[in-house]
């Protein structure tokens, strides 16, 4: 049951509110951790699709395995609309987010938020984009013992390498690019990709001869089926906390319900924060208002702190919705990693002389496993995809318009844009010998760029929000060097056909529209209201470098906790 005052209110179970509401558990505070979406895998909600189910969940004896297994599946598309953001009643539909252009937000609701669908990389952020950007106010080293927490509760190890990773790291290191061994990047390299997702079984390593079966407990650890963006329930009948991909709601949320003294509440939307002004000046937070999904009745719960960890773009539109206090930084900065995908295509033969077998097979292994880093300009990683995910990334969208309105003749690739009809048919016909690269450059924020409210559109929690973006001359300057570099790689592995998809504006990385620095102080308290924390990526003072945010924006969530038991406890 739910109590009617807690000692704190975490708004948001997604990648980071899990880790805020686990260290204020583990200090002896009460907690309600709330979530607008559904809470999968939880004996408290057996169909949460279908039913209403129970009210809350505050034990591990509700996680369930089997639960998850009959909920996940690995059929992609009916998995991203599955876990998107929507309430967990899908005959109601997605909650609209309007983005400009042909882009999109890839945001999921539910316990464990975009975690649920991320492929698990785990990187730091790049030193120099903390320390030397001016963004922030506090120094890389603040981070470092925060993010050693992290990553030994999530099992950060360096990504196994499979046929994709093998053809990547020969064309850097032909390319002359130094491999890094450091968790700390200060210089441009290749590397393992630092993955959240527990290491393969070591019977699964290609020289074994496995020939047993894929589930548990005959296999532990990843089971190299590439199911990540689908939520990853590998390997089958493992216990709930067996599973390989250490996404939040494996890994901090049952830590926290551990505790005993964590409450997590799903399909409840925060729809107002209270405050009181005590004395006539700053508001203080005092509790939080929330929205049943399935009832529509409309709840309060008091609280001392309250902490908003609804994401980069609920949490600021929350904010506004709430009328809390005017700050020209709220809701501003957005940056997102703005990407690109540069994919290369092998001839069988080259392929069998590389590698000794005449296809890469980009299905087998971890999603993305590779990367290359360059700091002061973002990365480049290695993308495993199903031939449905990767056509949509590599072909299905382009600023650029159609490949046959580009002339490539100058350009380092063979060609660019969106492609349709025989061609898009004749690359996708040789799927097992291409190699998809993901661009992510390091974007800079503008205060031009992020989220409003609309005056004029509402759905059931208000006004709805308005994403705004677009990228800067720098910003696409470091995109295009990063896109080069990645055309350079292919050529160098082998790569027969280069093609840049030129990808218009998406958000697949989503943060600082709630900066450190500007809206909230270096406690991520924020300056116009008592007792309001935010602990998520939205708090981030910029793009991390462009390096994997899950890390950084745990890491904080986590520094976060310790400087409220600072400040009032």
């Amino acid at each position: 049951m739910v109590a009617e005052s807690y000692d704190a209110v975490v708004v948001g179970a997604g990648g980071d509110g899990p880790v805020a509401a686990w260290k204020l558990g583990e200090a002896g505070l009460s907690v309600l951790l709330l979530e607008a979406g559904p809470f999968y895998g939880n004996e408290q909600w057996p169909k949460p699709n279908e039913e209403s189910g129970g009210e809350a969940s505050s034990s591990t004896a509700d996680l369930s395995g089997d639960l998850l297994d009959e909920q996940f599946t690995t059929r992609e598309f009916e998995m991203i609309n599955k876990l998107l953001f929507g309430p967990a009643d899908h005959e109601r539909g997605f909650w609209f987010r309007k983005f400009p252009g042909d882009g999109a937000i890839l945001q999921c609701a539910g316990v464990g938020g975009t975690t649920l669908h991320y492929t698990g990389c785990h990187p730091r952020a790049y030193p120099a984009s903390i320390d030397e950007q001016g963004h922030w106010p506090i120094d890389y080293a603040d981070l470092l013992p925060y993010y050693r927490e992290v990553e030994k509760l999530c099992e950060v190890t360096p990504a196994p390498v499979t046929a994709k990773e093998e053809l990547f790291f020969r064309g850097a290191a032909r390319a002359g690019w130094e491999f890094v061994d450091d968790h700390n990047v200060t210089e441009p390299g290749y590397r393992p990709q630092p993955n959240a997702i527990r290491p393969p079984d070591a019977k699964l390593h290609v020289d074994g001869g496995y020939d047993g079966g894929f589930t548990y407990p005959d296999v532990r650890g990843d089971t190299l089926a590439l199911g990540n963006i689908a939520g990853n329930p590998h390997p089958r009948g493992a216990p709930y906390e067996e599973k390989a991909k250490r996404a939040s709601n494996v890994s901090f949320v049952p830590a926290a319900l551990r505790t005993g003294n964590v409450t997590i509440r799903p399909n409840a939307f925060a729809t107002d924060v209270r405050t009181e002004t005590p004395l006539g000046d700053s508001p203080a937070a005092t509790g939080v208002a929330f929205r049943d999904t399935w009832t529509g009745r409309t709840e309060s719960v008091e609280a001392e702190v309250v902490i908003l960890a609804a994401g980069a773009i609920e949490t600021p539109r929350l904010w506004l919705n709430a009328d809390l206090p005017r700050n020209e930084w709220v809701g501003r900065g957005l940056t997102i990693h703005f990407g690109d995908n540069v994919m290369g295509l092998w001839d069988g033969t080259d392929l069998e002389g590389i590698l000794g077998k005449r296809t890469i097979d980009q299905h087998q292994g971890q999603d993305i496993a590779a990367r290359f880093d360059y700091p002061g300009l973002g990365m480049l990683q290695t993308v495993g995809t199903g031939p449905g995910i990767g056509a949509i990334l590599g072909f299905g969208a382009s600023a650029s318009g159609f490949a046959f309105q580009n002339d490539p003749d100058d350009a380092p690739w063979d060609t660019m844009g969106r492609l349709a009809g025989a061609e898009l048919k004749r690359l996708l016909s040789d799927y097992r010998r291409m190699l998809q690269i993901l661009v992510v450059s390091d974007d800079r924020p503008h205060q031009r760029n992020g989220v409003t409210v609309s005056e004029a559109l509402s759905d059931e929690h208000g006004p709805i929000p308005l994403v705004n973006y677009e990228p800067s001359r720098g910003d696409r300057q470091r995109r295009d060097e990063l896109a080069e570099i990645a055309a350079e790689i292919l050529r160098e592995a082998g790569a027969a056909h280069v093609h840049r998809s030129d990808s218009p504006p998406t958000a697949l990385h989503v943060h600082s529209t709630m900066r450190m620095g500007k809206v909230v102080d270096e406690a991520c308290e924020a300056y116009d209201v008592d007792r309001l924390f935010v602990a998520d990526h939205s708090a981030l003072s910029n793009g991390v470098g462009g390096a994997n945010p899950t890390n950084t924006g745990q890491a904080l969530a986590a520094r976060t906790a310790d400087r409220i038991l600072e400040r009032y406890f």
